[in-house]
């Protein structure tokens, strides 16, 4: 039997890179997802093309940072599906700048989005898997965290508290049986990075990997299918690096 059989998922910024691979994945392991992301077009031909593969998935147009646009793709779950069982908080973005030449506008953009997105998410999703009393809720991080990385103070301070949020969250919610995990994906070849990074700095990278081969977004998505899974239900407010070794904690 498929690991997410009739499981509902809603999973953000799913139109591209590690969400779409994560909506592809989580709908061949039988899940029902609603792609949620700010490209609209881009989440429905994701939406389409897994139902043209025999899966079951819908798409929803929406900022994360919304508690609106957040509250409709979770609404979008309950009244194409029935119910919501799993959220991924993937959404993010990755600009660089030196904390010297940020804005505050800058770093109230990383922060509302990649942080204050999961908490609109999140805490729309709760009552509903409170009610039914499950859920599993998968936040992707960043394996700066652990690093610290130049240029990326807005960044890694972003996904620090994404890790941050996970563990208090876990405590709070977890006599709901509701688990809560993080991934923290290395370095990710996917069409984004590929517009920033240069071969010799991916080169780099993979030299430093104990696992000498570039890191995909489906390697991501099934550590998130684990987690959103059965077969991680004794696990909670834990953090697993996804990153062929680069980083050990």
């Amino acid at each position: 039997m498929a690991l997410l059989n009739r499981k509902v998922a809603v999973i953000t910024g799913a139109a591209t890179g590690i969400g779409e691979s994560i909506a592809r994945t989580f709908a061949n392991e039988g899940a029902r997802v609603v792609v949620f992301d700010r490209d609209g077009t881009g989440a429905k031909e994701v939406a389409a093309d897994i139902r043209a593969n025999g899966g079951a998935a819908v798409a929803c147009r929406g900022d994360v940072r919304d508690a609106g646009e957040a509250g409709a793709a979770i609404e979008r779950a309950l009244s194409d599906f029935g119910r919501l069982d799993i959220l991924v908080n993937n959404a993010g973005i990755y600009p660089r700048h030196s904390l010297l030449e940020m804005t505050e506008a800058q770093w109230d953009e990383i922060l509302s989005t990649n942080l204050k997105g999961v908490f609109q998410c999140t805490r729309l999703s709760l009552p509903h898997m409170v009610a039914q009393g499950s859920g599993k809720i998968v936040n992707i991080s960043s394996v700066t965290f652990h690093i610290g990385m130049k240029d990326l103070t807005h960044y890694v301070s972003s996904k620090g508290g994404i890790i941050g949020f996970t563990r208090a969250l876990a405590r709070e919610v977890g006599g709901s049986n509701i688990h809560v995990n993080a991934v923290t994906p290395g370095a990710i070849e996917t069409e984004a990075e590929k517009k920033v990074a240069t071969q010799e700095q991916v080169d780099a990278v993979v030299a430093l990997q104990c696992l000498r081969r570039r890191i995909v977004p489906l390697d991501v998505a099934r550590v998130c299918v684990f987690l959103a899974s059965e077969l991680s239900d004794g696990m909670t407010g834990q953090t697993v690096n996804v990153d062929g070794g680069w980083v050990m904690y």
